[in-house]
């Protein structure tokens, strides 16, 4: 069984008119996560990777049902966009940037927290589910569908310990990049109980 991130996740993806949102929308949809909408103020109507664009988060949770985001967008707009997607009704949110100023994250944080939002981020490399779903930048090759839960601060360790683990036969069940900022959505301890929580984790 898969934490945080299953089959029934409807991604929002904000900053998709970028570089990066664009590459990543098409990665993320090759591993099977259902990306239904993208979110770049101004591009609303036009199409990305087939993904319809909106201008606001709201829009797209109402026209598109979404119920969880990602966002590509610069450091100092960071703040901005998480909170639309937590004020739109957005329950899960993964922030792939680094470098955000520290005091945004003071705010919105704790705003995502009194809210019920689990934030993953930011500085990190996302979260996936193999068989499901996966919202983030995590290449899509080297994972293998089991019951090893993984839960890292680096991106780049991750990406050697989850290939180790599949080369060896030994799958996951969810993969979580808590980040390395100093202040972040979910720290080891909090992911750590969720996967304790479910018994089809080990």
């Amino acid at each position: 069984m898969a934490v945080l991130l299953t089959k029934k996740a409807r991604v929002v993806v904000q900053g998709i008119t970028g570089h990066q949102g664009q590459f990543h929308t098409r990665a993320m949809r090759d591993f099977g996560t259902k990306v239904v909408a993208g979110v770049t103020p101004g591009k609303a109507g036009s199409k990305i990777e087939g993904v319809p664009v909106f201008d606001r988060v709201r829009d797209a949770v109402l026209k598109r049902k979404a119920n969880a985001s990602i966002l590509f967008v610069p450091a100092p707009y960071v703040k901005d966009a998480a909170v639309e997607a937590i004020e739109a009704g957005i329950k899960l949110v993964v922030i792939i940037t680094e470098r955000i100023p520290f005091h945004d994250c003071l705010d919105f944080i704790p705003y995502a927290r009194s809210k019920g939002v689990t934030v993953i981020g930011p500085n990190c490399p996302g979260i996936a589910s193999p068989g499901q779903a996966k919202m983030g930048i995590i290449p899509n090759l080297i994972f293998k569908e089991g019951d090893t839960g993984v839960i890292s601060r680096s991106g780049t360790l991750t990406y050697e310990i989850v290939y180790a683990m599949s080369q060896a036969g030994f799958g996951q069940s969810t993969c979580v990049g808590i980040g390395g900022d100093p202040i972040n959505g979910t720290n080891m301890v909090e992911a750590l109980t969720l996967f304790q929580k479910d018994r089809r984790t080990r």
